[in-house]
């Protein structure tokens, strides 16, 4: 008797939570769209390109949709990160080397808040207020900071609301960088920009999803792997990221440099 309840501790202790490939893959096709995505900022703004297309609302809505996507993944894995403080300050120290390296390659397109810095503040932030937000039910923070997420859209464009319903205007800011990270309009010029104001409550919003993926919540099919390759690339995005501007950039620039084309 005491042999089999010793062998059941010791599965339980190496019994391995189950890996939900659709968020992988999810997150594969997102990564894939932000390289495609500074493929043709590179093409329009830095080697001459001038794509008007890529300066339209549709553009800019459709980036913020698989960016705020991935935003949204983040948070859920939350819940399935052992320590989100530790990720969080691999990930925003890795934000603040690209913001070193477009300081020296690309001074016109500085990255003061960029993606990696907003997604490693917002771990760190998680993994600090954790025990706090777990006293809060699911659907009243997810559902609460979705809405806050949606009424502080228009912050950087001066207002607070949804148009259509109700806009409180926002007055003009100091040129501040804090007040630029937080997310208000200062003047400031950035190439990549993800301020904490509206994005951060969308992050949140993630956290109180992911318990239902901690807690086995969610359907079987999430566990399932149709799209190996997106899968793979989906739990790489960390180094793809870090490495696909300068490959990018270093391409676009021997074709129209160095090969003379």
């Amino acid at each position: 008797m005491k042999e089999v309840i010793i062998n059941n501790l010791k599965d339980e202790k190496t019994a391995k939570k189950p890996r939900y490939y659709v968020l992988d893959i999810i997150r594969g096709i997102c990564i894939v769209l932000v390289v495609i995505y500074h493929l043709l900022y590179d093409l329009s703004e830095v080697f001459g390109g001038n794509y008007s297309f890529f300066r339209s609302p549709g553009m800019e809505a459709f980036r913020d949709a698989f960016v705020g996507t991935l935003i949204l993944l983040s948070g859920i894995s939350c819940n399935l990160s052992k320590s989100n403080i530790k990720r969080g300050v691999k990930t925003f120290l890795c934000g603040m080397l690209i913001s070193v390296v477009m300081l020296v390659v690309m001074p016109a397109s500085k990255v003061y808040f960029g993606i990696l810095h907003f997604l490693g503040f917002s771990m760190i932030l998680y993994g600090l207020l954790a025990k706090i937000m777990e006293k809060i039910p699911v659907h009243i923070g997810f559902l609460g900071l979705l809405l806050v997420h949606m009424l502080t859209l228009g912050v950087y464009d001066g207002y607070f609301g949804w148009p259509g319903l109700f806009m409180m205007d926002i007055p003009q800011m100091p040129k501040n960088l804090i007040l630029f990270i937080l997310g208000f309009n200062t003047g400031h010029g950035a190439g990549d920009h993800w301020a904490i104001v509206p994005w951060l409550f969308l992050f949140l919003s993630g956290t109180f999803l992911g318990r239902y993926f901690k807690e086995g919540n969610v359907p079987k099919w999430f566990e399932k792997n149709p799209i190996p390759p997106l899968a793979f690339i989906g739990r790489k995005t960390l180094i793809i990221y870090l490495v696909h501007q300068p490959l990018i950039y270093g391409f676009l620039y021997l074709i129209y440099n160095g090969i003379g084309i």
